[in-house]
């Protein structure tokens, strides 16, 4: 009985909290007369043409600021995967002189809020004049500038024996190939983790693509649907949804192909 009861809370909770996302798939299809008269998620009349709508309201088609989205979320992707997991490999196994002390000014800049940075990192990037292009969104990426994706691989590797890498030091193996050829392909739900957390986080980002991109040409799909309330006042409510909707069907796609791996990754490291 009280498992019964449980269940029954649980599945309430999660109705309660999936509730707005499915609001608004429902109100993707309906008049835009009916989205704020009608709460119920059947609606009475449907209109799909608000996709159509959506698509081609802006200077340009919506595809572009997808595609734009993904060119920023691949080099974020790709930046973070190789300079997070080499820069843990090195803390978690290499000794070095101020190990230590690195490791500790690593975990400091987690504690550093986004806010006091955004100033002097545009006034950087604007004096080697990076603005309106996607080179400051992807290139430190490549410099492990993501501590907690450093963290998260650094408790990895430490579950991982030592004895692999004695025996490849005994077959001969230098540290690179231990780190490309030992470490990495064992290493899959938390590069899988770090993948899916950066897809996610960077696909969804606002306030760094609205202060990099400022062409319309090069705006992504977030800053998109910002100037689409702008350009229609509001007033076309059903295209909005629609278009939010398509921007959110990468998100879920990646998530369920990688939901095994993440909820392995965090697992493994968060046993730690």
């Amino acid at each position: 009985m009280r498992a019964l009861i449980r269940h029954a809370l649980l599945i309430a909770a999660g109705l309660v909290m999936v509730y707005p996302l499915l609001w608004m798939i429902a109100s993707s299809i309906k008049p835009d007369a009916l989205i704020f008269r009608e709460p119920s998620l059947l609606p009475t009349e449907t209109d799909f043409g608000h996709y159509a709508d959506g698509w081609n309201a802006l200077s340009h088609p919506f595809g572009v600021y997808l595609m734009n989205s993904a060119v920023v979320v691949l080099g974020a992707l790709l930046g973070n995967l190789v300079s997070c997991s080499m820069a843990a490999y090195a803390f978690a196994r290499l000794k070095f002189r101020g190990r230590a002390f690195f490791f500790g000014m690593m975990m400091l800049t987690l504690m550093v809020p986004i806010y006091v940075l955004i100033i002097p990192q545009y006034v950087m990037f604007s004096k080697i004049e990076w603005v309106n292009t996607f080179l400051p969104l992807i290139v430190p990426k490549f410099l492990a500038t993501d501590a907690f994706f450093i963290f998260l691989m650094i408790q990895f590797f430490r579950s991982l024996p030592t004895e692999l890498d004695e025996a490849a030091k005994i077959d001969g193996a230098g540290y690179w190939r231990i780190y490309f050829r030992i470490l990495l392909p064992i290493s899959l739900p938390a590069l899988a983790t770090t993948a899916i957390f950066t897809f996610i986080w960077t696909w969804n980002d606002f306030l760094g693509q609205l202060i990099y991109l400022t062409k319309p040409e090069l705006q992504t799909a977030p800053v998109a649907l910002r100037n689409y309330v702008d350009a229609t006042s509001g007033a076309s409510w059903g295209s909005l949804f629609a278009m939010s909707v398509v921007t959110l069907i990468p998100v879920f796609i990646v998530f369920l192909v990688g939901q095994r791996y993440l909820v392995k990754g965090i697992a493994t490291t968060g046993m730690k």
